[in-house]
């Protein structure tokens, strides 16, 4: 399949110039560039083209870091169901994901095929976080806890749901965007720079400069305004650490808050404050709003400000030491941080060979149907439960259980009497 290649140096690509191929091509191609490591989908979305849907992939070359665009082109009416690249590499999930609830588009064997974001432009109208499909489990001993759609600790919209038995949590699923903003359509509606410059900064609390530095460059580069480092590009380098730092001494601070030490969550309150605030003595703003603007900025870093960020990184720095040498110190804290978000390798095992098992089981289910025929391959399925009163005491360590087996001649009977008549 042919691709336009770029890099993300690139200040645009015309969109005529995209090569277009068929989904077959498409899916075929890029299913097989994903089961390399060196691959990986920067961005997959469709737009309205005409009378036609045309969804663009860019893909991410680590190796050669080079760009590759391609798009295909579907019917919005005569369209089947499209083959998922969800089933076989679950990184596209969220894209397709958001082509379905946008446009209606279904993709054949889609795992996780749920709303996303639920825009108000959405194809479902009646797709809503109150009938949002949570994954269930069935069980006397478990039970449900929702939290949101406000989550206090996050600020932003969220629903969770927690499927808990006793204070073992077996399942938690999230479904963000619970509200949309409309920031797209805003940036789309307006040609002030300055209007979408502050939208930039509102669309993540947490990285006003990381998105207001994200559109600077974006323009600078649409410009043509690019070259070699500047004391511009410096000061946006700072701007970026100091945020990166308020938020890393805040998500320490959560942790320590989840743990239950509470002292380090408010000795990581503390310190976040001082670094906005070191943010806020720069530019009047502590999330670093009105601080980053294309081609320049209004609040240009002089000695004093440098002076006064100097002192303020190096006394946050040797604080946060503290906190870290006493989480590291604590043995009984540090007990609390273990397993978490790991699995072991006795528990992948277990599950990977629960895989195999079943694998194994259909390969020799349709195997025997192919020997013989579909009534016997069908019947001496019901020795199953023979075989699983044979084996499964000897995994549990139990003793075998004679009125499981009991069982056992009525399934042979069954087994008999499709061989011993002609069909």
């Amino acid at each position: 399949m042919h691709y336009y290649v770029t890099d993300n140096r690139a200040a645009c690509v015309p969109l005529n110039e995209i090569p277009t191929a068929g989904y077959a091509e498409f899916y075929e191609d890029l299913a097989e560039r994903l089961a390399d490591e060196r691959y990986h989908i920067g961005h997959y979305f469709a737009l309205p083209d005409g009378d036609v849907l045309r969804a663009y992939c860019l893909l991410l070359d680590d190796t050669e870091h080079r760009v590759l665009v391609a798009s295909y082109a579907i019917g919005y009416y005569d369209t089947p169901l499209l083959p998922s690249l969800t089933a076989r590499h679950p990184q596209v999930h969220p894209f397709e994901r958001e082509i379905t609830e946008r446009y209606g588009v279904r993709f054949a064997d889609m795992p996780w095929n749920k709303p996303l974001r639920f825009p108000f432009d959405r194809y479902d109208r009646s797709s809503s976080i109150d009938n949002y499909p949570f994954y269930t489990i069935e069980g006397a001993s478990l039970h449900e806890v929702n939290v949101g759609p406000i989550h206090a600790g996050v600020i932003e919209p969220g629903a969770f749901r927690f499927i808990c038995n006793g204070e073992q949590v077996l399942h938690l699923e999230i479904a963000l965007g619970y509200q949309h903003r409309g920031a797209e359509a805003e940036f789309a509606a307006t040609e002030n720079r300055l209007r979408q410059a502050c939208l930039a900064e509102t669309v993540a609390g947490d990285s006003a400069v990381a998105h207001a530095t994200a559109y600077a460059q974006l323009r600078e580069k649409l410009a043509g305004k690019e070259g070699a480092p500047t004391p511009l590009d410096r000061e946006r380098a700072i701007a970026l650490e100091l945020e990166r730092m308020a938020m890393q001494i805040a998500d320490t601070g959560a942790l320590s808050m989840d743990v239950g030490y509470q002292l380090g969550q408010v000795a990581c309150e503390a310190l976040r404050t001082v670094t906005i605030n070191t943010t806020q003595a720069w530019c009047g703003n502590r999330f670093g709003k009105g601080l980053v603007r294309p081609g320049g900025t209004d609040h240009p870093l002089d000695a004093g400000t440098a002076g006064t960020i100097r002192r303020n990184v190096r006394e946050i720095a040797r604080r946060y030491d503290e906190v870290r040498r006493d989480i590291k110190s604590s043995p009984s804290l540090l007990a609390r941080f273990e397993q978490c978000g790991i699995v072991p390798r006795e528990e992948m095992l277990r599950i990977g060979g629960v895989g195999v098992l079943l694998g194994l089981h259909w390969v020799f289910f349709y195997g025997s149907v192919k020997a013989s025929n579909v009534s016997v391959g069908v019947v001496s399925f019901s020795t199953v439960g023979f075989f699983t009163a044979l084996m499964e005491p000897l995994f549990d360590r139990r003793r075998i259980s004679l009125r499981e087996m009991a069982f056992s001649p009525v399934s042979y009977t069954h087994l008999t009497l499709p061989t011993n008549r002609e069909v």
